[in-house]
């Protein structure tokens, strides 16, 4: 039998990280509005519950990655997926979250009416049934990649390797890794954290092959002055001091590597060949074509990669894939990688709220074709907000400023006895320019389905934490851009 169809002030799509910060913001701000959550898999938690490869944690520190008004109290500041997601699910319960939840609904349209002020949204059960629920106002918190596969490569002659071939996105729960040979091929934060788990794990030996070097930095997994602060204050004060402490560090590093390139570059390369032999070549392996922060900056906890690589336990390989043999791969050269396990960690693949459709007023949205306002509402259509995150920082710093922005905003729409919001771009927030700032493989695979932003506030998606804790703290609604009516 079918769920009844939902009828809330707030519906939120999607119950990873940023959902459950939007419900649990709703909780504590907006407890005279009716919200419920949607997830389209059997289980919360989002990325966190679905990647199940060795090794998967985090790429930024829990202290920013956690959410502010629950300290992080795990021993290590860079954490494995499994104290994350047990983490974010005790906060959804504490705040309850979880008992507004409803898994297994995948939302296929979303569906705006300006004559009845409200959205229909379309759910499709695990079982097949169609749900049709209704809300004032919509979050879409679902992230920018497709939960459904990864970016997949074919290789010539993948169905002649004798081995098995997994992707990350979808590892075997039961693939044997003791004793075996594994050909990682990719180089970003999926790869330089399975290297080392693999190795953990048993493995006989690990290769990473890459077409092109990614930067890596070692970092300590033991935050001192946290483990410091947490033995003489509060837990909520010591989080809150860590947290301000390691945004206004990784701002500091940010801009720096940003503005001088050459010396970061230098620095990078000069805290590798620290860690690894005498005559290691660095400059082949982690001598990147392009500057630091073009692409994400690679996180090794205590340089758990640096540590396999010196050891010989694992390899790294820069070359260009030619092909599948029987035992291997063969590269560049013509030089065949004996393998028992390829894991192409080729990367994501991008996808705008889940892949539902947007339709106001019986129009489908061009979501292409949209602006971003303020980081999180899209230009012509009403009350709806998403979350997108920080290119060069921890993902739940923005998407919880954007929670806190979403409730002011619902506060104000209801003390005023107005019920619509809705961002009107009329070309006054200058050039268009492509919603991340970064020249990773699989953002310029699919930037063509991302949002635009503009070159001018508040249109431009500003990477900038301070920035935006002004703006959500202080800056105007009726700005004379978001529609108040």
């Amino acid at each position: 039998m079918a769920p009844p169809p939902l009828d809330v002030d707030v519906l939120v799509v999607g119950a990873g990280i940023s959902g459950i910060d939007l419900a649990c913001r709703l909780a504590m701000h907006c407890p005279e509005l009716t919200w419920a959550v949607l997830e389209a898999r059997s289980a919360t938690g989002g990325t966190w519950d679905l990647f199940r490869y060795p090794g998967i944690r985090s790429d930024s520190d829990m202290y920013t990655l956690g959410f502010p008004f629950r300290p992080w109290r795990g021993r290590t500041s860079i954490a494995p997926a499994e104290e994350i997601l047990r983490y974010v699910r005790e906060t959804a319960d504490e705040h309850g979250v979880t008992e507004r939840t409803h898994l297994g609904q995948r939302v296929t349209r979303l569906a705006w009416s300006s004559e009845e002020r409200r959205w229909t949204v379309t759910a499709r059960t695990e079982s097949g049934e169609v749900l049709e629920h209704r809300a004032r106002f919509v979050h879409v918190a679902t992230g920018y990649y497709a939960y459904e596969s990864g970016h997949v490569v074919d290789f010539p002659g993948q169905e002649a390797f004798d081995g098995e071939v997994v992707h990350p996105q979808h590892w075997p729960e039961d693939l044997e890794v003791a004793g075996r040979r594994f050909v990682v091929i990719g180089s970003g934060a999926t790869a330089i954290t399975l290297v080392p788990a693999l190795v953990d794990a048993g493995a006989a030996h690990v290769t990473m092959l890459q077409r092109s070097p990614s930067y890596v930095a070692a970092l300590p997994n033991r935050d001192l002055v946290a483990d410091g602060l947490r033995r003489v204050l509060p837990g909520r004060a010591a989080h809150s001091l860590v947290r301000a402490k390691n945004v206004a560090l990784s701002t500091v590093s940010y801009r720096a590597l940003r503005r001088w390139p050459e010396g970061g570059r230098r620095l990078l390369r000069r805290r590798l060949a620290e860690r690894l032999p005498e005559g290691y070549p660095v400059d082949t392996h982690f001598n990147p074509r392009y500057d630091p922060w073009d692409q994400r900056v690679c996180v090794a906890p205590d340089g758990d990669l640096l540590d396999v690589l010196a050891d010989g336990s694992a390899s790294v390989v820069t070359a260009t894939v030619e092909g599948f043999e029987p035992s291997g791969v063969r590269v560049s050269g013509g030089e065949v990688l004996p393998a028992d396990v390829v894991v192409t960690a080729t990367g994501l693949r991008l996808e705008v709220g889940g892949g539902a459709e947007v339709v106001v007023d019986g129009s489908l949205v061009d979501l292409a074709a949209t602006h971003v306002y303020k980081g999180c509402m899209l230009s012509g259509v009403p009350n709806l907000a998403l979350s997108v995150g920080y290119t060069n920082a921890s993902w739940t710093l923005r998407a919880d400023l954007t929670a806190r922005w979403v409730c002011h905003l619902l506060r104000h729409l209801d003390r005023r006895g107005l019920s619509v919001a809705t961002p009107r771009w009329d070309g006054s927030g200058g050039e268009d320019r492509p919603l991340l700032d970064l020249t990773s493989g699989y953002v310029r695979r699919g930037e063509h389905l991302l949002p635009r932003q503009g070159s001018r506030r508040p249109w431009r998606v500003v990477q900038s934490y301070a920035y935006d804790l002004a703006v959500t703290r202080f800056g105007r609604l009726d700005d004379g851009v978001l529609e108040l009516r």
